[in-house]
Parts: structure tokens; sequence; C-alpha cells
């Protein structure tokens, strides 16, 4: 049986709920190191992981036996990180927004490509049983052409997630660059793109600051995207929704699918003959309680490891979900539609 040593870089939230135990959980995987810049962090996952605590990532790579990392810190750090561990030899799983910029962006991709390891970029959203079987209906053409979507990704803000609570770097734009778009809105421009089967070109969005008093990136922000089709929608991100809304509608001339829009079924399909069709296909991963079941990402990354195959979220497909992203914010501070054909965003 082949076993995958990993490393962690970041001992926060995402690192704690999701790689960690899903690591632990894999068969393939043991974990040897975990790193942080707050030394009781790292010892706290070393001693509960059976790892190596570290306090800078640079030592934690330097171990010839570590073959692959999971990309758990600030926003800011993905890059280098990355970067850094794809040139000494690791397989990288780099949690969303993969990068702050386009030119980070394809920094990683380069470097994957040049070092010949795997970059993948942690979108769960794409292996949502919900999202998976939509996608699976809208490429059959049971629910026609596609006329229209909303999208909506929504709670009360990263203070009830994250390890640093009020302080946590997420409210830094030095440290985060972008606020609820990057948070959660980068999570429903994949879905989007995935669902849809096509790449969003133009982007009008509002990106605000409006809800959180001590916080220097957005926490409120409305897009509209237009598909390459001429599909058109909205997208909501938000850390002021009192309770958590993380639903997609598709328009389509056939049907209406309802996605995560429903406490008891996860999918709802509203046939335009009058037939509805209701799926309870599990819970989707939640920062609520409760809410913290299997997001796949990190089986999907091993396994391409273990058989060599392509990764399911290349870090070609993290950088057009950023693109989208990074037209928004674009488009608030120019007031003008953006094309990211135009700005080269995919």
């Amino acid at each position: 049986m082949t076993t995958i040593k990993i490393g962690v870089v970041g001992c926060g939230s995402i690192a704690r709920h999701r790689h960690l135990p899903e690591y632990e959980a894999n068969k393939n995987v043991e974990i040897i190191g975990v790193c942080d810049i707050a030394a009781d962090r790292a010892e706290e996952m070393a001693a509960k992981y059976g790892a190596k605590a570290y306090t800078k990532y640079e030592d934690l790579l330097a171990d010839p036996a570590i073959d692959a990392i999971s990309v758990c810190t600030p926003n800011y750090l993905h890059a280098p990180v990355s970067i850094a561990a794809l040139n000494a030899s690791k397989h990288v799983l780099c949690e969303k927004p993969m990068a702050t910029s386009k030119e980070e962006a394809e920094a990683m991709i380069e470097a994957a490509q040049q070092n010949g390891k795997k970059l993948m970029i942690g979108h769960n959203q794409r292996f949502v049983p919900s999202h998976v079987k939509a996608r699976h209906l809208i490429e059959s053409g049971a629910a026609g052409r596609i006329y229209s979507f909303r999208t909506a990704f929504g709670h009360p803000g990263p203070e009830g997630w994250s390890v640093d609570g009020k302080e946590s770097w997420f409210f830094k734009k030095e440290e985060a660059f972008i606020g609820a778009m990057g948070d959660l809105g980068v999570h429903k421009s994949d879905l989007i793109r995935y669902l849809l089967g096509e790449e969003i070109v133009e982007v009008a969005a509002f990106v605000e600051n409006s809800s959180k008093a001590n916080s220097t990136v957005d926490d409120n922000a409305v897009c509209i995207l237009k598909s390459e089709s001429g599909i058109i929608g909205t997208l909501a991100a938000s850390w002021s929704y009192g309770k958590e809304d993380n639903s997609t509608i598709i328009y389509g001339e056939k049907a209406v699918l309802r996605l995560e829009d429903n406490p008891e079924h996860s999918l709802i399909v509203q046939y335009i003959d009058g037939e509805t069709v209701k799926y309870e296909l599990g819970r989707i991963q939640s920062n609520e309680e409760g809410g913290q079941s299997s997001s796949q990402v990190i089986n999907h990354f091993v396994d391409s490891i273990i058989h060599n195959t392509v990764v399911p979220v290349s870090g070609e497909e993290g950088k057009r979900s950023l693109g989208i992203i990074l037209a928004a914010l674009e488009s608030t501070e120019t007031k003008q539609i953006v094309s990211l054909k135009e700005k080269q965003l995919i």
C-alpha cells in the first residue's frame, strides 16, 4: 500500500476542521509535519496527529520525506508557500483563493509545471452531491437551455469560525487581500463555472465594506455575471447573514434546479410540465454546528498523487475562478463592466 507523507502549513480552523482530520481518515496518508508561526498551535496539532512541529515553513519543506503539503495559511501567503513547496519537489493542495493576483496564480502554475508536481486548489463545492447531480442534469439536457442563475454564500462572519475570532487575519487587508469575496464568493464563482460548464466572460459588481466595524476588507458583495453563451445571473457573498445561506438556483428552459435551498432536500428539480423531483443527497459542508462532513478534497488530492492522475481542480481552474473575483473588485473600483478576456483572466 502506498503511503503519502503529508505536511500542513497553517494550523488554523481550516486545517483543524478539514485538512488534518481528513488526512488522518485517509488510510494512504501519514501526517509527519505541521507548521504554524504560533508555536503552541503547531505543537498542539503535532501532538494530536503524531507529527513534528515547525514554526517556519522553510524548515518543514526541507524534510525530504514529505511528499505533499496543504497550504492553510492567510491568503497573502498562498502563493509564496505553494511556490516554495513546488520548488522543493512537493505536491501542493492550496486553499482558496489560490492567490492575490493573476500574476501570483500564473507563477504557481508555472512552478508546478517546471517541477512536475501536482497543484490542486481546495474548491470543495464541486464535490457536494447536489452540485454533482445538478451538473449531470444540465449536461444531459434535462433542464434544457440555461437562461439564468442566482447563487449566494453568506453567514455571520469568520469571527465565529477563525481560531483568532474578531482579531482574525480574515479582517486585515494586508493578510487577507479580500474579505467575503475571497472567503465565500470565490467558492461560488468556481461552482457556477463547474455547473454551467463554461466560462464567465463579463462581471459587474458592488463589493462593499458595510457590516464589520473593524475590518479593512469587503463584507458584502453582489455581482452580475455573464457567461460565454449569454447566461446571466447573480452571485452574492456576505459576512452579514444572520443564518448561513449556501444556495444556488438554476433557471432553465425545461426546469428550475434548487440546490441547497431546502433543509430536507439538497436538490429540488421543478420541471416546467409540473413534475417536481426531490433529492436527499446529504448535507453540504457548513461552518455551523454539525456541518463538518468530509469535503472530499483531501481524498481526491491523495488519489491523484497515488494514481498519478490529473487533479480535479487544477491551478488553471483556480486561476479562472479567482479571475471572476478580481474582475468584481475592478468593477467596483471603476464602476464599469469588466471583460475577463480583455484582462486575460480566462
